[in-house]
């Protein structure tokens, strides 16, 4: 499995004057931070570089992250003008998003709504989820159903109602509904990877210019669990 997208292996889902949509590798990271790493909009950005023959300066707008271990959908805008507005649609919730997650618990219901509150804590790059609210805290919603059931894992669809820092990870593990890999909120082992098994499934929103519904589904990583997912 490709640890990073470059240029020349970048998954594309959908390209237009105005944005383009990535199916982001586990291993990537959206923007820049200490590592050092290569962020995913340069590579983007090399890539319209490369695709367009365009000279040095691309313009390239980052709307919303992805964790880093985790894969999936991320937009990104190619005008100052779009760029405004996605970030608009995207802070005001008008997106459908929709992920999936593989846990090695079985949730205590088929299908439920999770309501916590979320606090935040830069210095462990963590979120706490309460049941009640609490200082400094957030209001966390998601709903999700069991779309499979696995060998040894469940499939779960999850629609994401708010947008909070790790809200998917850190709810799932308050009702003990650990991700595989993610070690950060409790699964006893790592994925060799690095990567969690939580990917950005579909996302759906009116487009920032021609102001029409556009909609997009990333097909998961290819390993022996995914595989059998989408089976």
């Amino acid at each position: 499995m490709d640890q990073h997208s470059t240029p020349a292996n970048l998954q594309v889902l959908y390209e237009d004057n105005h944005l383009i949509v990535v199916n982001k590798r586990a291993g990537d990271i959206v923007q820049g931070d200490k590592t050092g790493d290569i962020p995913l909009a340069d590579v983007v950005k090399e890539y319209i570089r490369i695709k367009y023959n365009k000279p040095r300066n691309v313009y390239l707008g980052v709307v919303h992250r992805l964790d880093r271990p985790t894969s999936g959908i991320v937009v990104f805008s190619k005008t100052s003008k779009a760029l405004p507005r996605l970030n608009k649609l995207f802070a005001e919730g008008k997106t459908k998003k929709t992920y999936w997650a593989v846990v090695k618990n079985a949730p205590p219901k088929e299908k439920d709504e999770l309501v916590h509150w979320l606090v935040r804590n830069p210095k462990q790059n963590k979120s706490y989820a309460h049941k009640n609210e609490v200082p400094k805290s957030k209001k966390a919603i998601l709903s999700y159903r069991i779309l499979k059931k696995l060998d040894h894992y469940f499939l779960l669809e999850i629609d994401l109602k708010t947008g909070r820092h790790h809200q998917i990870r850190a709810q799932l593990s308050a009702i003990n509904s650990i991700i595989k890999g993610d070690l950060k909120y409790g699964a006893d082992r790592s994925n060799k990877d690095g990567s969690i098994h939580l990917h950005s499934r579909y996302l759906a929103f009116e487009h920032p210019v021609k102001k029409e519904q556009v909609q997009f589904l990333a097909p998961p990583p290819h390993d022996v669990i995914w595989d059998t997912c989408v089976d």
